[in-house]
């Protein structure tokens, strides 16, 4: 819905240099409503399809929508306190849908208000927050109950940073204010952040072809795993639907095992290429993936490629994009030393939102070790990045 914003067509006569339309916060208003409107009902068509699956007619239209809602304030960093115990894990296909709605929001805003003077921005990027953080302070009250009740704090402050965080890059990059801010930096800052983005890109997604590999050799699990709770078609949509918005935590946790520290999925679940340790773990076709045995497969060795491609991809994008005025050889390696440690900052960020906590027991702890994992990936990507851009660089100028 946001993407189409900026294609409307503008009929109201102005001044040149004078937006048109309502007021910049009641566009910033309604574009943030139709984000969480938008997240919300999406959701909660899903989980009305699936139960229709179900023979014995599954949950209630009001139960359905608690759900989503409650799936809605997880992906927002929510910790909903059950019978089992606290439950704080985002699923973090929905953090990074919710992500790229903000973004196009802030954008849509900028487009549409024609803004580009820096008060003008942040006033936009203000409201956007304002309403999105509202909103899921909202959600979060109406989908509290007895049997799952949910904090308002943590909802908040995660509705908050995300549409700061996604809404601003979205109004940065529109308004072109960000190349402005990347200019005040030393050095060639616009190409080590562009390369550093595309070495975390790089990195998740071999991280995610090792997740894609590991379910394909073991198709059988997956299969078991997927009908293993009844209720015909709802139950297996049900388990593949979970499974597909917990992926990217499949490859948070992977990018630990490929940097070294390895990830938990319990405390009686351990992998790394160190050793594997078996135990209770959930039943989802997704941890299908995990090992059959003690034995460390194949793939977690082969894993340890992936940080040293990521920094020779960012090593070799890095001294392309260089300028005529940014320096010879040794200056690009340094910089790329720069940018392998800001794919090691990526990627443990990237790891530290992907873990979480099931319960009081044996699943309190899942995921990766976040400083561990991104301080060995800064460290191999910044090793591997500087002699890619060295020799990147010195091609490059001929």
């Amino acid at each position: 819905m946001t993407s189409l914003l900026p294609r409307l067509p503008r009929t109201a006569q102005r001044r040149p240099g004078e937006p048109w339309g309502p007021g910049t916060g009641w566009v910033a208003a309604a574009t943030g409503l139709a984000v969480t409107g938008t997240g919300l009902l999406a959701l909660l068509l899903a989980l009305v399809v699936v139960q229709q699956l179900d023979p014995a007619g599954g949950l209630p239209l009001s139960s359905s929508g608690q759900v989503a809602g409650q799936l809605w304030l997880l992906a927002h960093g929510a910790e909903l306190h059950v019978a089992s115990g606290p439950l704080r894990i985002a699923p973090l296909l929905l953090t990074l849908g919710v992500a790229w709605g903000l973004s196009r929001a802030g954008r849509s805003v900028v487009a549409l208000r024609e803004l580009h003077e820096p008060g003008a921005v942040a006033g936009a990027v203000a409201v956007l927050v304002g309403v999105h953080t509202a909103l899921t302070v909202a959600v979060a009250a109406l989908v509290t109950a007895a049997g799952a009740s949910i904090g308002l704090l943590r909802p908040a402050a995660g509705a908050a940073v995300l549409a700061l965080v996604a809404g601003g890059l979205g109004v940065l990059r529109e308004s072109e204010l960000g190349a402005a801010v990347l200019d005040r930096f030393p050095g060639p800052a616009t190409a080590v952040c562009r390369a550093a983005l595309a070495g975390a890109w790089w990195l998740a997604a071999g991280c995610t072809a090792v997740v894609a590999v590991a379910l394909a050799v073991d198709i059988e699990g997956v299969a078991a795993l997927t009908t293993g709770l009844g209720g015909a078609g709802a139950g297996a949509a049900g388990q593949v639907g979970l499974s597909l918005l917990l992926l990217p935590n499949a490859t948070a946790a992977v990018i630990g095992l490929a940097a070294g520290p390895g990830f938990l999925v319990g405390a009686g679940t351990v992998i790394s290429v160190g050793g594997v340790t078996l135990g209770g773990v959930p039943a989802l076709p997704l941890v299908a993936a995990l090992p059959d045995t003690q034995a460390v497969p194949l793939l977690a060795f082969v894993s340890q490629a992936l940080p040293v491609l990521a920094g020779l991809g960012v090593g070799t994008a890095l001294g392309r994009r260089m300028g005529d005025a940014d320096g010879g050889t040794v200056t690009a390696a340094l910089w790329g030393i720069v940018a392998g440690i800001g794919v090691g900052l990526l990627a443990g960020v990237f790891v530290l939102l992907g873990g979480g906590q099931l319960g009081d027991a044996g699943l309190a702890e899942v995921g990766a070790p976040a400083l561990a994992t991104g301080l060995s990936v800064a460290a191999q990507a910044g090793l591997a990045a500087a002699p890619a851009a060295a020799v990147s660089r010195w091609r490059s100028r001929g």
